[in-house]
């Protein structure tokens, strides 16, 4: 028998709630419009519309990647951040909401400045650095990350959302010297690996086993990065400028106390929706 678009969602629907799947909704839509080819408003309007044969192969074949805990991002290769849309992949995280806080704090930071320079250090996707350009049009930002794998996905999302050639990408070392090349900065975002060592076998089978390691692992203490960053970089941030970090929970005290005896001023810490003191920032 002929199905809708519809029945095909109400089906993956019933089989993701019955896994245990806390957004069962939301990623029913997300697979079975990824199965169909159609952007998410086409398909909300085409619900109703018969679909071809070979539907039901795709969406199982989809569904069953889910059901063994790959996250939806990785199988629809996107996901979005900031309302923009991201091109994601296992060599990247998926852009958390926690970071939207990060990305909200920069934009306000800079909004009616001109003629700024952001960078955006251990990058990843290069959601933050894009959001921070796509939202500031006189900035320009550099994206900074050691994973030439990540830098590929980095580029696509800066021509993705049409933010070439304002903002570029760069590889290197959070834990080596800047290379001189880059310059001076009126703002330094950083979302680092802040996963302590010890708790990365704790962490969601999805994020564990799907997630690269090397982008969560903060070392023993989960601060490995923040030190480096506040040793190497510094030296980066204009006279006047700041620097923002994101941060694991529990952890912002001790970064404001690593912050402050670097010298920053006006630290303080943002909370994110979840009352998590999520941001930390301060200035030179």
């Amino acid at each position: 028998m002929a199905k809708t678009y519809n029945d095909h969602y109400l089906e993956t629907r019933r089989i993701l709630k019955e896994a245990g799947i806390d957004a069962y909704s939301l990623e029913a839509r997300i697979i079975v419009a990824h199965a169909a080819g159609k952007p998410m408003d086409k398909f909300m309007r085409e619900l109703h519309f018969y679909t071809a044969d070979d539907m039901d192969e795709t969406v199982a074949e989809l569904v069953g990647r889910r059901l063994a805990g790959e996250p939806v991002a990785y199988i629809t290769g996107s996901w979005e951040f900031y309302g923009l849309p991201m091109e994601v992949g296992p060599d990247v995280l998926i852009p958390r909401m926690d970071t939207e806080v990060l990305a909200e704090t920069a934009i306000k930071n800079l909004k009616g400045k001109s003629d700024v320079r952001v960078l955006d250090l251990c990058s990843g996707s290069g959601c933050l650095g894009c959001a921070i350009a796509h939202e500031l049009p006189s900035a320009r930002v550099v994206m900074v990350d050691s994973s030439p794998a990540a830098l590929r996905i980095s580029k696509n999302n800066v021509l993705l959302n049409g933010l070439s050639p304002r903002v570029t990408c760069i590889q290197a070392d959070v834990f080596d010297p800047p290379p001189s090349i880059l310059g001076s900065f009126d703002l330094v975002v950083c979302n680092p690996p802040y996963i302590p060592t010890g708790e990365l076998k704790n962490l969601d089978p999805s994020v564990r086993d799907y997630e690269p390691l090397s982008a969560l692992d903060g070392g023993e203490d989960g601060l490995d990065f923040y030190r480096a960053v506040l040793k190497e970089w510094k030296s980066v941030i204009r006279e006047t400028g700041s620097l923002m970090f994101e941060v694991g929970i529990g952890q912002a005290e001790e970064v404001k106390k690593m912050m402050r005896l670097s010298g920053f001023k006006a630290v303080e810490g943002i909370y994110d929706t979840g009352g998590i003191e999520r941001v930390i920032t301060g200035r030179l």
